[in-house]
């Protein structure tokens, strides 16, 4: 009987493995139109606040952003991982308790979080400047809906619905706070930065109305009502850890936004965060692999299907370099008009945007190792490394920036950003006997 309900599992697997490519570039075509909205927003929102207000914008918009992605405790990567484990085995009562712990953990984590916050800038005001106060307040607001909707996504991901999964946060989102700022301005509010984190509130809330009830709705089908059990100690275990990488990703994405808005004046920070607004484009094709193939390392990893694995790795990491070369290419040579959009001044921008774009692709070379050791096991390692490189990172700004003023802050970013894709490979080759580099297997029958 198990034997016989180990090789459907298999069966099973193997079909579903072969979408991924088409996963991936649904999940791409989504990423893309919703970064054009994206683009549109920040241009807009340039625009009407100037360089002042912008930057103080994208400096509490990443703030928001990375704590969000943190106080998800790592449930949300956490998903992917665990329930389609759950589900190939057949183990329904682990996989509806996962549903409801995931929940509550992550909704009493953020509301803890934002309520500390906001009690910080209303008890003790003088610890922030006054321009960041009020839009600080805004965030508070928002942060909890940001966890849930990162929740949500990854349960979708989980199900490998990635339309579901990625249109309400990167799509309805954007889309929404654009046209509630302009809505905004024309009924006459100012063009501040509590102005726009009011809007972007408001998109969230119907963001996540929306992607809860689809999601919810899915769930009832592919799960059915059943008896719930819970692990409590297994998931945090490894959650704890995803979530150290989830802090130390967004730090990846952010620091040198971050130390920027340390070092340099808000217009700095909001030429710097422009280059990043486009950059995105480059980055969307990894996080399409990622969401197409994370699930499927997870389940092929459960059922043994040690050759339905290794396709995958040398899918995602073949795949993920072509096209991250390709949109990275395609980017340099527009973002001479896409920049210009935001202003005369923002073609500054453009040595940053190329210094940005080549580390994606150098980084790219070295395949999915993150994504092994976080849904294979390893993930307390990968956090380490991760942390360890934040740290790096940290210091290569600081080191940069005060010699090379914005460009020192992309140079940084750039070669940490390699470094760290490097020893991860390294790491999920000693790990998991799987070499992830994109030259693997090249000239070898059976590369492994």
């Amino acid at each position: 009987m198990a034997a016989a309900t180990l090789g459907s599992a298999v069966h099973r697997l193997r079909a579903a493995a072969t979408g991924p490519a088409r996963t991936a570039l649904d999940v791409f075509a989504i990423r893309i139109a919703s970064a054009g909205f994206a683009y549109g927003a920040q241009v807009l929102t340039a625009r009407l606040m100037g360089w002042q207000e912008y930057g103080i914008f994208a400096t509490v918009w990443v703030w928001t952003a990375m704590i969000g992605h943190s106080v998800t405790l790592g449930l949300s990567q956490g998903a992917c991982r665990f329930l389609p484990v759950d589900q190939a085995r057949g183990d329904l009562d682990h996989a509806r308790g996962y549903l409801v712990a995931g929940a509550v953990a992550i909704g009493a984590a953020a509301l803890l979080v934002a309520g500390v916050g906001a009690a910080i800038l209303t008890l003790r005001p003088d610890w922030v400047a006054g321009p960041y106060r009020a839009p600080l307040l805004v965030g508070a607001l928002v942060l909890p809906l940001f966890a849930l909707q990162d929740f949500l996504e990854g349960l979708a991901r989980s199900q490998n619905w990635a339309v579901l999964a990625i249109a309400p946060p990167y799509l309805v989102r954007q889309t929404v706070m654009m046209v509630a700022m302009v809505a905004a301005i024309l009924l006459g509010a100012p063009a501040h930065a509590w102005v726009a984190m009011a809007c972007m509130l408001a998109a969230a809330i119907l963001s996540v109305a929306i992607q809860a009830t689809l999601v919810i709705a899915r769930m009832a089908r592919t799960l059915p009502k059943g008896p719930r059990r819970y692990r409590w100690r297994h998931w945090l275990g490894a959650s704890l850890p995803i979530a150290l990488i989830d802090l130390a990703n967004a730090g990846f994405t952010f620091v040198d936004v971050v130390v920027l808005g340390f070092l340099m004046p808000p217009s700095a920070v909001g030429l710097y965060f422009a280059a990043t607004r486009i950059q995105q484009f480059v980055v969307f094709v990894h996080f399409a692999a990622v969401a197409a193939t994370a699930q499927r390392f997870s389940a092929a990893h459960a059922v043994g299907d040690w050759a339905t694995l290794s396709w995958l790795v040398r899918l995602q990491g073949r795949g993920t370099l072509a096209a991250t070369a390709l949109v990275a290419l395609a980017v340099v040579a527009a973002s001479p008009l896409l920049l210009a959009m935001f202003g005369p001044q923002f073609s500054d921008s453009i040595p940053i945007l190329a210094v940005l774009a080549a580390g994606s692709v150098a980084a790219s070379l070295f395949g999915p190792g993150e994504d092994l050791l976080t849904m294979l096991g390893g993930e307390r390692l990968c956090a380490g490394i991760t942390l360890a490189m934040l740290a790096v990172a940290v210091g290569a700004c600081l080191l940069l920036v005060p010699h090379l003023g914005v460009i020192g802050a992309a140079l940084g970013m750039a070669l940490t950003t390699i470094l760290r894709a490097g020893i991860l490979a390294l790491a999920a080759h000693r790990v998991h006997g799987l070499s992830t580099p994109v030259w693997t297997g090249l000239f070898t029958a059976n590369p492994r």
